[in-house]
């Protein structure tokens, strides 16, 4: 397979027409572009069939960071539209294979700590509250998104508590305080 031919099956799978293969070849900024608009197109599909296909052509570019980018966005969007731990545990099984596709290890552990970080968002979705030690295994941006987004008083508390950023603990404790006048 060559770059074009792969640029050109993923934009005609997605049902992109507006995109110049030729453009998006020869300039990664394109290429990028065109690839975000078919992780959009994908983790709006309700088949989860296709993404590992998708993500080895993907990771195929050379220029990887522009496929490192893509993957995470895909990732991201399937990882919020899923209906619990199980179901997106199994998804990233499938992909996480073809993350080895990556030469540069750091990009390869970014993905994976993604993944952990959205399975550890969905535990805690589906119920689950965590330990202080389970917190400090995710990232800090995912300590940082729990206490922006999540409803559960002690989840909050833990994160007021045991948050790493001084800033995530400050959004938590003040998310706790205004919820707990909301429940008064």
């Amino acid at each position: 397979m060559t770059l074009h031919s792969d640029v050109a099956e993923l934009l005609a799978g997605a049902g992109i027409l507006d995109v110049a293969v030729d453009d998006a070849v020869a300039d990664e900024h394109v290429r990028s572009s065109a690839y975000q608009r078919v992780v959009s197109v994908t983790a709006s599909s309700r088949s989860r069939n296709r993404d590992r296909a998708i993500v080895a052509t993907i990771l195929r570019d050379p220029v990887e960071l522009v496929s490192k980018t893509a993957v995470v966005a895909l990732v991201d969007s399937v990882a919020m539209k899923a209906t619990g731990p199980a179901e997106f545990r199994q998804w990233s099984a499938e992909l996480l294979p073809e993350i080895g596709q990556l030469k540069t290890e750091a990009f390869r552990e970014f993905i994976r700590r993604r993944i952990h970080d959205w399975l550890f968002y969905l535990s805690i979705e589906d119920g689950h509250v965590p330990a202080p030690a389970e917190l400090a295994k995710v990232t800090d941006w995912m300590q940082r998104v729990l206490a922006e987004e999540s409803t559960s008083p002690a989840v909050l508390a833990l994160l007021a508590e045991s948050g790493n950023a001084k800033k995530t603990r400050n959004i938590a404790k003040n998310r706790a305080g205004s919820r707990k006048l909301r429940t008064q």
